[in-house]
């Protein structure tokens, strides 16, 4: 691994579980040795990417990272527009709902509303989906590029659960299956006990920059409620593709598969 390879795995130690981490913890998490880290350290502090906090002495992401990313926003405003739509999803399906970005070959999940209910899904900001064992990456391949495609099954496709789709013509049927009617549904295929529906988000060239899913556990759900969840979380989809692209929204346009 590169010197900015390492570097930038420090920054991906941190999570809204573990915001703050000390040195000793630093160095076993990743795997480096007790002078490499905290050299790195010294150097993310310097651009600011990485603080320390005054009292306890443990790092934690610093503001630099917050600069880059409004930096982006205004110029990618992703979160920013699909946010507030997301939250509504969130009300009237009263189940968890969190919104993907498609970057550097994977979906990164940027922005989660948590259902209300004391039996909900979790999902954490930062979490990457895998494209083959959930209704995100089924809904974001159903609407992407042939080639883009194919190249997801140049890799073996990892088993999360029992119920993860491993094999090639299993994933095509459900992708074929989710650019027909325009919502992808997985069951398990992630994490035990949980179901999803996913849309993708699209945009200026037609295909997907992200997805929008509502996650519920499985108890929760039967036929009806995954379809009736699946038809809303499609023109939510839509709402934010308009909005990202600046064209007006129409309920009644379907999407096009690929």
């Amino acid at each position: 691994m590169t010197t900015v390879g390492k570097a930038i795995s420090l920054l991906e130690l941190f999570t809204l579980k573990e915001p703050e981490i000390g040195l000793s913890d630093i160095a076993r998490k990743s795997g480096l040795d007790k002078a490499t880290a905290p050299r790195l350290l010294v150097a993310l502090s310097e651009h600011r990417l990485i603080e320390q906090e005054p009292l306890s002495r443990r790092y934690r992401l610093g503001a630099g990272l917050s600069r880059l990313a409004r930096m982006r926003d205004a110029h990618l405003p992703f979160v920013r527009l699909a946010a507030p739509i997301a939250r509504e999803l969130a009300q009237e399906t009263g189940e968890t709902v969190h919104l993907s970005e498609f970057s550097a070959g994977a979906l990164l999940t940027v922005h989660v509303e948590l259902s209300a209910r004391a039996n909900r899904v979790s999902v954490d900001v930062g979490q990457i989906l895998p494209l083959h064992g959930t209704a995100s990456g089924i809904a974001f391949l159903a609407f992407s590029r042939p080639e883009s495609v194919e190249a997801h099954f140049g890799k073996p496709l990892t088993a999360f659960t029992a119920h993860t789709m491993t094999s090639r013509e299993t994933v095509m049927q459900a992708v074929r299956l989710a650019a027909s009617r325009g919502y992808s549904r997985s069951a398990q295929g992630y994490e035990e006990g949980v179901h999803s529906v996913a849309a993708a988000i699209l945009g200026s060239d037609g295909f997907p920059v992200g997805t929008l899913a509502v996650a519920s556990p499985l108890s929760r759900i039967d036929d009806e409620t995954a379809a009736r969840q699946g038809l809303t979380a499609r023109e939510a989809g839509r709402r934010i593709s308009a909005e990202l692209t600046g064209e007006q929204w129409h309920a009644s346009v379907p999407l096009r598969p690929r």
